[in-house]
């Protein structure tokens, strides 16, 4: 891939695709499940049934679809049965993966809790052997849910998860297919954990190659500098962001204040990996209060697009540095069945309300780019009188792809 965000794929599907060769290659020591309930094909993950069939004890008919009994697919209309099978089979030394929707993943709270809490203690237990992590998988995601509308609208499951011991809990949030693929690796490979992976299942930009979304993944929060124009230099605004869509919009937002104010410093910063935003003394995975001084500055704004509750983002942060200047766009409970772009402006998320962000918070912009705002709130009323008469999103929306000449030249314009 020569320049970010030109091909559109769906990042579970990729997924799905190695979890078949996982299962193909997993064949003769039949140890490795996955758990769905009634959404494996939702999600994606339908081409792990060309190695394997779902899990079915009764009787078979002509018309079932892939049902038999060495089926190491196990599907059925209910979370918690998902859930106990799965730790069941994690218990016996086994591995396994669960898929669910984001929304409904909240129906196992309570067994999370229980099977957090036992990981914690056998931590200290010197004769209790590793075991498999319990991995998540949640898609179709709040801000991808555009027929289901406002019951199926809700990221609060990783606020729940972030409450646990740091020592076991793992909260992933991939921007694109590959980053997913090394997650995805990472997770089946590790021990001892409760591994959280958020993405979505349609068709989205993909920004980084394998190298890169290998390295980005392995340091869980990198600044985009071909997305950036403050090299060498102090940015004006610090621009970071945590889930695919919020990337989505970030980047959008970035190609309007990189035409609209060409001389303004932009530093874009992508987390994949949430923790990351914690101190080391609270999480493993932390970063030094030095380096995320080094990466969001000590004093200069940040706009923050994040897939979830904004205010986690602050109960992650609240001890660093440059908190004051920390300003979180998330998802605020305002949801309906809507097109995919609404459901960003209807929670101040879309790439409108985060350059109105950015003219805003740095110090001296907002008279210079005052018919610059006005022409962004003019397109959020075109925006909504377009879908109102279309259904749809505008083209310059759905169509929207990150500029290939961005790519020709240094980020400070220079050959």
């Amino acid at each position: 891939m020569t320049t970010p965000g030109q091909i559109q794929v769906e990042a579970t599907r990729v997924m799905g695709q190695y979890l078949r060769d996982v299962m193909r290659l997993n064949l003769e020591h039949r140890n490795f499940r996955l758990f769905s309930p009634d959404e494996n094909n939702s999600n994606r993950w339908q081409d792990v049934l060309s190695v394997t069939n779902r899990t079915w004890l009764e009787a078979t008919y002509p018309h079932d679809d892939r049902l038999a009994a060495d089926g190491r697919v196990m599907e059925m209309l209910s979370e918690h049965q998902c859930q106990g099978w799965l730790e069941g089979y994690l218990l016996t030394g086994r591995h396994g993966f669960f898929s669910c929707y984001e929304a409904f993943i909240h129906i196992v709270d309570s067994m999370f809790n229980q099977h957090a809490k036992w990981l914690k203690v056998c931590n200290h237990i010197p004769w209790r052997r590793p075991i498999a992590s319990l991995n998540y998988l949640l898609s179709s995601h709040v801000w991808r849910q555009d027929h289901n509308g406002f019951s199926h609208q809700d990221p609060g499951f990783i606020d729940h998860v972030v409450n646990k011991k740091a020592e076991i809990i793992r909260i992933y949030l991939p921007p694109d297919a590959n980053c997913l693929l090394c997650v995805t690796e990472h997770c089946l490979r590790s021990r001892n954990y409760v591994n959280v992976i958020v993405a979505g299942k349609q068709n989205a930009p993909q920004w980084l190659s394998m190298c890169e979304a290998e390295k980005h993944c392995a340091a869980g929060i990198s600044i985009w500098d071909w997305a950036s124009n403050d090299q060498g230099s102090e940015p004006d605004v610090v621009l970071a962001c945590c889930g695919d869509v919020p990337t989505l919009e970030t980047l959008a937002a970035v190609d309007l204040i990189r035409t609209h104010l060409p001389t303004l410093k932009v530093r874009v910063i992508n987390v994949v990996n949430l923790m990351k935003l914690q101190p080391p003394r609270e999480h493993p995975h932390g970063l030094s209060d030095t380096d995320f001084d080094n990466f969001f500055t000590t004093d200069k704004p940040i706009i923050f697009a994040f897939h979830g509750y904004p205010w986690l983002i602050h109960r992650l942060t609240y001890k660093r540095t440059n908190h004051k200047n920390l300003h979180v766009r998330g998802y605020k409970e305002e949801g309906t069945t809507t097109t995919p772009f609404d459901m960003c402006v209807l929670n101040d998320i879309d790439r409108y309300h985060l350059v109105e962000d950015v003219i805003d918070r740095v110090p001296g912009l907002g008279t210079k780019a005052a018919s610059f705002k006005q022409y962004l709130r003019n397109k959020k009323f075109e925006h909504k009188r377009y879908i109102a008469e279309h259904g749809e999103d505008m083209p310059e929306i759905r169509d929207w792809v990150w500029p290939a000449e961005r790519m020709k030249t240094t980020p400070n314009g220079k050959p």
